[in-house]
């Protein structure tokens, strides 16, 4: 509540009015369906809020974006807004019998006390009405499959998530085998997640935290975000400085904003925010901005051609 208060409060994100708080929000169990719960609720907040929107990006407290807004407008601008970004497999491995098969029990979904999932007997088979997929838990889904999400008019989004209910670690698994199993949005799926992560091999439960020493890996990955960083870790202050071109803690400079100094007026064009701003000040960000895009649109145009099932 105190941060929706900031929120509600503060005089840009009231003039801008594309900010939005899920001010009931219900408990969230690392590891548990809830998280995909929450998820799904955020949609449909989404859904219901704003017709001017393409994507759903989904990230954490721990993720960072290594391209400005209008980078990532612009490149956007570029792609089929039919493809949703999410890495994916059909090959579980191991997850096979540590995750699909345990049934487990997250207590968020009916208890106030905030507890880890716990296990339950018997285990269960393998699915034979659906093939199942998993793959990263960070996506950039499109709105129309957002919509099947929320509305599931065949049912099937619906019958997966009550599977899901009883899944290990479900948001790596829910909503890659939704779309792989619908094949009107299986080929619209891009087998990369957009992200730099960097993982140990073979991958441990959770990546490796990144620092000064991953800058260069992250800005030649192309990737439009990284994670997982550290709180107030001076890498984030490196990006911002050098990437984002935002000072003093302040919001990064976009097409969104003018004035003198920068970004202290908002800009009046209320699609501003569709459009490219113009070149920053800043001869580092002037001399590196198309590089940096082109990196990004060749990054996509890459992962356009990694389709798999």
């Amino acid at each position: 509540m105190e941060l929706s208060s900031r929120v509600e409060k503060h005089p840009l994100f009231s003039k801008v009015g594309n900010v939005y708080m899920i001010t009931k929000a219900n408990m969230v169990t690392y590891r548990g369906p809830t998280m995909v719960a929450n998820t799904l609720h955020a949609c449909a907040i989404l859904l219901k809020r704003s017709k001017d929107w393409d994507w759903f990006i989904n990230l954490s407290a721990s993720d960072y974006p290594l391209i400005t807004q209008d980078d990532l407008l612009d490149t956007f601008s570029t792609i089929n807004r039919n493809l949703n970004f999410i890495e994916h497999t059909s090959q579980l491995g191991w997850k096979e019998e540590k995750r699909a098969m345990p049934l487990v029990i997250d207590p968020g979904l009916y208890s106030t006390t905030k507890t880890d999932i716990y296990l339950a007997t018997p285990r269960r088979g393998l699915p034979t009405a659906f093939k199942l997929f998993t793959g990263s838990a960070w996506m950039v889904l499109t709105r129309s499959f957002v919509e099947y999400l929320i509305w599931g008019w065949d049912n099937l989004p619906r019958i997966l998530l009550m599977y899901y209910t009883n899944f290990v670690s479900s948001p790596e698994g829910y909503f890659h085998t939704v779309i792989c199993n619908v094949p009107e949005f299986a080929q619209t799926a891009v087998n990369h997640d957009l992200h730099y992560i960097s993982w140990d091999i073979p991958p441990k439960q959770h990546p490796h935290t990144l620092s000064l020493n991953d800058t260069k890996k992250m800005i030649d990955s192309g990737a439009a975000f990284a994670r997982k960083f550290k709180r107030d870790d001076p890498v984030l202050d490196k990006i911002d400085k050098d990437l984002l071109g935002r000072k003093d803690g302040g919001f990064t400079p976009g097409g969104w904003c003018s004035g003198s100094p920068k970004c202290s007026k908002l800009e009046k064009d209320s699609k501003v925010a569709r459009k490219l701003t113009t070149l920053s000040e800043d001869s580092y960000l002037r001399k590196d901005f198309d590089s940096r895009v082109a990196a990004t649109v060749s990054f996509l145009s890459r992962t356009e051609g990694s389709l798999q099932l």
